[in-house]
């Protein structure tokens, strides 16, 4: 099976952190026996990349063969379905679903594409994605792991007698709330000195992990996400965690000790998270996310695949058929 992958989300050099779950997915899917090929649209380098991508797509497609195509924002969405060589597989994340425009533009290309897989139960119903197949983005268990604190810490040249607190993300961008991150360690520190926070932003992933067991616990107060994987990093990882119940989190710790679920109320978020570092332990939470792991994603992944050519050879074979039917039926 040969498979391109259509995206306006992928690692470079210069942005190492972009998009890290696609390229982690491709990895998968090729480790799974998937031949993958990657046709990137650098739109945050420069918007008119958008317009340049059509006639670069066209001419990608004139000199490759695929089996399908499957594509990741609404952007790439698009991009995808503006062509009938080849059906077409999207994942909707959370801006596909959860931003009003997005969402409009959705509602338009979603009728035309052969497969939606949507990211989370919360993404599907907020999206209105009747038809689709919620499949999360997983998670490479060999690299996101449990290691011992002082080690971690040690690596990455920070404190050791502090309560290191981790908020992991792109803190520019308004809808991850990096004011209330900000207001909210300001109540944590007169509750526990000690409390220091660790901002991972536009780091390689391969770092990630160091920093995910170097601190005490994590946080996430986004406004929306669908499946983030912050907190099936730090869940890898057994971090104690403290997250609004935004996308498939409340699903993905229910059950976890250490784990909070709490509102945007910087006072709220500051309890919980004096809670967790009083806590003091790690949790189990690498045990309740078995389901995450990325080998299994990817085979559910090439599942879809599989049903969809093997409908499009059956609806082939259908019409084959009926033309024959016709045929003969002229000749009596």
């Amino acid at each position: 099976m040969k498979v391109l992958i259509v995206t306006n989300m992928y690692p470079t050099p210069e942005m190492p952190s972009f998009g890290t779950f696609i390229h982690e997915q491709a990895e998968s899917l090729r480790e799974e026996g998937v031949d993958v090929d990657i046709f990137f649209v650098n739109g945050r380098k420069n918007a008119l990349n958008y317009l340049w991508a059509l006639p670069r797509f066209w001419a990608h497609l004139l000199t490759h063969r695929y089996d399908l195509i499957h594509s990741h924002y609404l952007h790439a969405n698009i991009l995808a379905r503006a062509q009938f060589l080849y059906p077409v597989v999207i994942t909707h994340h959370s801006g596909d679903s959860y931003t009003a425009w997005q969402r409009r533009l959705s509602y338009l290309i979603d009728p035309f594409v052969d497969r939606i897989i949507s990211v989370s139960e919360d993404t599907k119903k907020v999206g209105r994605l009747r038809n689709a197949i919620v499949i999360p983005c997983g998670i490479d268990f060999d690299l996101f792991k449990p290691a011992p604190q002082q080690d971690a810490r040690k690596k990455l040249g920070l404190p050791m007698d502090k309560k290191l607190v981790l908020w992991s993300g792109e803190y520019f961008r308004l809808e991850k709330r990096y004011d209330i991150v900000q207001k909210a360690m300001e109540l944590l520190k007169k509750r526990v000195p000690e409390a220091e926070l660790v901002l991972v932003s536009g780091k390689p992933l391969k770092s990630v992990p160091d920093y995910i067991n170097a601190c005490d616990v994590m946080f996430l107060v986004s406004n929306k996400e669908g499946s983030p994987m912050v907190i099936k990093e730090a869940m890898a990882c057994n971090l104690p965690i403290v997250s609004v119940p935004a996308g498939d989190v409340a699903d993905m710790i229910e059950g976890t000790e250490g784990c909070y679920l709490c509102s945007q109320d910087p006072e709220d978020v500051a309890q919980k998270l004096e809670l967790a570092l009083r806590w003091g332990k790690r949790t189990k939470g690498r045990e309740n996310i078995g389901y995450m792991e990325i080998g299994a994603i990817s085979r559910r992944i090439i599942a879809c695949y599989e049903n969809l050519l093997n409908s499009k050879r059956r609806r082939g074979l259908s019409r084959f058929w009926q033309k024959k039917d016709d045929m003969l039926q002229e000749t009596k």
